[in-house]
């Protein structure tokens, strides 16, 4: 096909569900040059200066547009991030609709639109692609376990009629040997459901087999029974992993590259609980104590402590976090996150480990070769990255989905240990901290090691040209490249 096909891409708010996208989108143009792809960005607040260095970087065959900002007060007050980013997509759908009504007659390659793409939690777009005619698909950062969990939880859903209080209860994945505790579901079905966030997400789970395919960023050869399992509910198309090679910011990676060279090879545990993730002050002192326990080299990442160890999740484009929920975590803080950690740590573990304060370049630090454990939130970008790269990790889940990535990686993927939590204050101690990093990091660990390193050679044989994923996007490509063609012969017919 000459002419190029055009597919939208919708993100929800946040610049964590916007980049997996965006990594997507890159992976699209590269291999089929026939394509161009246009972002229709849903905002609440000013696009923050990063948000803006990494669209204007993109390649030539990728563009995009920033829908009019939202204004925070036509939202209710006190309502959860998730509930908050599907209302801001649902508050832009007329903003939407004229994007997408002016892409459909403006000149080539954008009248040649076909597909709307769309993050989870913008899956209120369904109703303009329908309008439009348009083909529509779910990207879900994510397993595809969680897929078949979100398709699974509608039958529960109808079946229980209780609040999911109990949560020692187990959720059965169809066609599989694979069971979710109820407690590692994901926040909003903890919520109860009679809670407007349940509702929602229940929406949301029944819309995907509405949808014409899920894309996930996945690989057949991670899950490939519950891959085969889920195609006879949705359409699915693992084209995945796709994450990013190289980090955005280099803020403090000399200085870690520097240190992990002066490291042995597999010898250090990297600590880091995402680009949001916060602790409380008490477990940030337990972690430390563990560390010195252990006498495991180590590279944290550490933050501003937090009153609850959560996350700010869901960030707006102008970097505030919009949620009631946190509104009050950091405000007594200080603003040096050396400062929490307990007196005279950094002298005595001077020679065992390095303390980055705020941010550092993970991808570099995950794939150098003295990068031995990854202690991770389990954000799904973060497990992939430590899936890519052979590095055994620690899951340590804090919010939304986290519970459930824990668990598929410790559970079914076998490729982390999973640290167990006092029930008493539901702090994680300093002994189970080394516990945890001598199964990982010394001899106990070498079956986990061996397992991982599988999961790597896999994640590398996907993206090959004949790789399952390169195949899942070749077959996604053709069902456009039909849509496109059926396009030019009805208005070659009508004579337009």
């Amino acid at each position: 096909m000459n002419q190029k096909v055009c597919i939208a891409m919708i993100p929800c708010p946040g610049i964590s569900h916007l980049i997996p996208l965006i990594e997507f989108a890159k992976q699209l143009v590269l291999h089929h040059k026939n394509f161009h792809v246009t972002f229709l960005i849903p905002t609440l607040g000013s696009p923050t200066p990063s948000t803006k260095s990494i669209l204007n970087s993109l390649p030539p065959n990728i563009d995009y547009t920033f829908l009019p900002q939202i204004n925070i007060q036509d939202l209710p007050p006190n309502i959860h991030i998730a509930t908050q980013m599907k209302l801001t997509v649902k508050h832009s759908l007329p903003h939407l609709d004229q994007a997408v009504s002016t892409m459909l007659t403006s000149p080539k390659p954008k009248n040649n639109l076909v597909a709307l793409v769309f993050d989870v939690f913008s899956s209120d777009v369904i109703h303009i692609a329908k309008k439009f005619n348009l083909m529509t698909y779910f990207f879900a950062a994510s397993s595809v376990i969680a897929i078949q969990v979100c398709l699974t939880l509608p039958k529960l859903d109808e079946s229980v009629s209780s609040e999911f209080l109990d949560t020692t209860q187990t959720l059965d994945i169809p066609n599989s040997n694979v069971s979710f505790k109820v407690k590692d579901l994901p926040d909003p079905v903890l919520f109860g459901k009679s809670s407007e966030t349940y509702k929602a997400f229940l929406l949301l789970c029944r819309r995907l087999s509405l949808a014409d395919g899920v894309i996930v960023n996945s690989f057949t050869d991670l899950e490939p029974d519950i891959v085969k399992s889920t195609q006879d509910s949705v359409s699915v198309y693992p084209i995945g992993p796709i994450i990013q090679r190289e980090s955005k910011s280099k803020e403090n990676g000399l200085k870690c590259i520097r240190w992990l060279n002066n490291k042995p090879s597999k010898s250090v545990l990297f600590i880091s609980f995402g680009s949001g993730g916060t602790l409380t002050v008490e477990q940030i002192n337990e972690i430390a104590f563990g560390l010195e326990l252990s006498g495991c080299n180590f590279l944290w990442i550490v933050r501003v402590p937090n009153k609850l160890s959560c996350s700010a999740y869901f960030k707006g484009q102008n970097g505030n976090s919009n949620s009631n929920s946190n509104s009050n975590s950091k405000s007594d803080f200080d603003d040096d996150p050396l400062n929490y950690l307990p007196l005279g740590f950094l002298e005595r573990t001077k020679d065992q480990g390095l303390v980055v304060p705020s941010w550092a370049p993970q991808v570099e630090i995950l794939s150098h070769g003295s990068t031995g454990g990854f202690l991770s939130h389990c954000g799904w970008s973060s497990c992939l990255e430590g899936l890519v790269y052979g590095v055994p990790m620690i899951a340590w889940p804090l919010y939304a989905e986290q519970r459930m990535n824990a668990a598929t990686l410790s559970d079914v993927f076998k490729v982390a240990v999973r640290p167990r939590i006092d029930e008493q204050d539901g702090v994680i101690k300093g002994e189970e901290v080394a516990r945890v990093i001598k199964i990982i990091m010394d001899g106990e660990g070498l079956k986990l090691r061996r397992r991982i390193e599988e999961v790597r050679d896999g994640a590398e044989a996907a993206l090959r040209e004949d790789g399952s994923s390169r195949m899942a996007l070749s077959r996604l490509v053709s069902k456009w490249e039909e849509k496109a063609s059926q396009k030019i012969e009805v208005v070659s017919t009508n004579g337009i």
